[in-house]
């Protein structure tokens, strides 16, 4: 496989030439790894954890009404809508399908989603701490809990443990 070329399997592969070994792209196809249910009928997919960067990418399918506890994010976090629509309780603002959003490291919210099968993919960094309605943090949610909590989701579906990219 040359370097241009990308695994179809999300495993990682390599170009070697006898001076060196040249990493290649990870490509995932949009099966390669399942949506789990979170509840409501809302899912999760975790796409890549990288520990030394502190990354988290996830997509997840929201249902109307599902809300994730209020939280501060201890790092950026980058979404992209690519259907639906959901909005920050704090805000008048609404993600539909096409938009991005940039939060700050800092920023604190509650999402909440108001359409049905609304997809929206997170690249996050740092933790997201979960806060009580008097701002003190509740529980801490970051790449690797989320990671062994996808996997246990997954085996508790009868699912394979899916290929996450891991580094």
């Amino acid at each position: 496989m040359s370097a241009t070329e990308a695994s179809t399997t999300g495993t990682p592969t390599t170009d070697t030439s006898p001076s060196e070994a040249v990493p290649s792209a990870v490509h995932f196809g949009a099966e390669d790894l399942p949506f789990v249910d979170i509840g409501d009928g809302s899912k999760l997919k975790v796409i890549q954890v990288d520990t030394a960067y502190e990354l988290w990418i996830v997509e997840n399918i929201f249902q109307a009404d599902y809300v994730v506890q209020r939280h501060r994010h201890t790092g950026p976090v980058y979404a992209y809508t690519t259907s639906g629509a959901w909005k920050y309780q704090e805000y008048e603002y609404v993600n539909r399908a096409g938009s991005f959003l940039f939060e700050p490291t800092g920023s604190t919210h509650t999402l909440e989603c108001i359409e049905d099968d609304t997809h929206v993919w997170f690249q996050m960094y740092g933790q997201n701490l979960n806060l009580d309605a008097d701002g003190n943090v509740e529980s801490v949610f970051d790449g690797p809990g989320t990671l062994e909590g996808y996997y246990l989701l997954c085996e508790a579906e009868g699912r394979p443990r899916p290929n996450v990219l891991v580094s």
